[in-house]
């Protein structure tokens, strides 16, 4: 019983450490890696204990399905099924972190061959708050057409080459959370909820877009106005100063156009891919990867130039961030912890013996995936209430819809509440309390205007 309740707790004060990376001095993968190890000791060590009082539904499905395991103990049972729980929890948060690091990659290609210059050069406006308009539109675009995580991972990569201020990028980045959120709600291909909610036969794709586009676009409209209110009126950006290109003679404009193109097709072709021949997303991440690779690898070799050997892709690698990768890893292995021992589930009765009103439900859920994993949050709602024939919960229900924004939007109330959100606090080395102090706030009432629109409409 004790440990049951002291899971979550380690968890909170896990978070409550990665929110104090400053002060404690603790780089904040070490302490997400080193967190999900903890929780997933106590798992094992003490299985049986955990799920004496709490079984959770899938172990009772997972004895069932293996007839050899129900003649074992209780506690060989609860073993075993932690061992498998494991086994697949690694397996599922493998699925993202192979995104993560294909999409970063991706990107890395792009940038070491001067691709997201040909974005920079097409901006001309220098008006800080024009910019803010700019990037929170295109952003909110292509969140849509390519889903929020990998438009922050292509969106920084393009600040970086226009923004040379430290403190104004951090602002920028910090919105471009915002913005590849709200974008994301209103797609089913947006993000990884609203993938789940699509592919489970939730929502439909003319009825999501329908019904949450006009709070999307009031959530992104709200936050890219207060956030230009951040920079003077009149204030422009400084010119990046731009280091001596080394690149070789063969990278010339009309090759780095085609390298965009073709990173950014292979990244929007993900869901069709996935619609088309249930093609995983990291798997078509991935091709597009293999597709730069050959390219840039024909090229590069093709050249006589000794600078093209540094932009062999196997090359690149070396230049990847991995603390994020792991940081990811920790996080997302330490919540499927939370939802092995059953604790998701139980939370999420609790709200419905709680509260009746399920778009209050869905509220709620979206606050809680400012700190919870908004795709476990929502998997865990999927299990909790099924399909029904009529009312809030059937397919294209008021539940499904609304949660489809809440869980997506309400993960920007902490920058560690989305994959978007912990992308670019990797990226950008943003801290928790400087996105805490400046923008949660924004996001809260983007988030409450968006939902009581969609109130006041549907």
């Amino acid at each position: 019983m004790f440990l049951f309740y002291a899971m979550p707790i380690i968890f909170v004060l896990g978070i409550i450490m990665i929110a104090l990376e400053d002060v404690v001095h603790i780089n904040k993968a070490a302490t997400a890696v080193g967190m999900s190890i903890l929780l997933w000791l106590i798992c094992l060590l003490d299985a049986a204990g955990l799920f004496a009082l709490h079984t959770p539904e899938y172990m009772e499905n997972f004895i069932a399905g293996f007839p050899k395991f129900a003649a074992l103990s209780p506690a060989g049972q609860a073993y075993k099924y932690v061992e498998v729980a494991l086994v697949e929890a690694l397996g599922d948060v493998s699925t993202t972190l192979f995104f993560v690091l294909a999409s970063m990659a991706i990107v890395e290609v792009l940038d070491s061959h001067g691709a997201f210059s040909v974005i920079t050069k097409s901006i001309k406006s220098k008006s800080k708050r024009k910019l803010v308009w700019t990037f929170g539109f295109l952003t909110f675009i292509l969140s849509a057409l390519l889903g929020n995580l990998a438009t922050v991972i292509v969106m920084v990569a393009v600040l970086r080459k226009l923004i040379s201020d430290k403190s104004d990028r951090m602002i920028y980045a910090c919105l471009t959370i915002l913005t590849a959120n709200a974008g994301g709600s209103w797609s089913p291909i947006g993000d990884v909820t609203t993938l789940l909610l699509w592919t489970g036969g939730n929502l439909t794709v003319t009825h999501q877009v329908s019904h949450l586009i006009l709070s999307s676009a009031l959530y992104a409209t709200i936050a890219c106005t207060i956030v230009s209110l951040m920079f003077p009126k009149g204030s422009n950006i400084q010119d990046v100063v731009l280091e001596k290109s080394h690149l070789p003679e063969y990278i010339t404009h009309k090759y780095q156009t085609t390298l965009l193109l073709i990173g950014l097709s292979s990244l929007a072709m993900v869901p069709v891919f996935q619609s088309l021949f249930n093609l995983p997303p990291f798997m078509g991440v991935l091709l597009g990867l293999v597709i730069l690779w050959v390219v840039t690898d024909i090229k590069a070799h093709k050249s006589h130039d000794s600078a093209s050997r540094k932009l062999l892709v196997s090359n690149l690698f070396s230049k990847l961030d991995i603390s994020t990768v792991l940081f990811f890893l920790g996080i997302l292995m330490s919540v499927h912890t939370l939802k092995t021992v059953g604790f998701l589930s139980e939370l999420s009765m609790g709200l419905n013996k709680l509260i009746a009103d399920p778009n209050i439900i869905s509220l709620l859920l979206g606050v809680c995936s400012s700190f919870l994993d908004n795709v476990a949050l929502v998997a865990a709602s999927m299990g909790m209430y099924p399909i029904a024939e009529a009312g809030p919960f059937m397919t294209d229900g008021t539940f499904w819809t609304f949660l489809a924004y809440c869980a997506v939007t309400g993960g920007s109330l902490l920058i560690i509440g989305s994959a978007s959100g912990v992308t670019v606090m990797g990226m950008e080395k943003i801290s928790f309390v400087y996105y805490l102090k400046k923008f949660s706030w924004i996001a809260l009432l983007s988030y409450a205007a968006g939902a009581i629109v969609y109130l006041l409409l549907f």
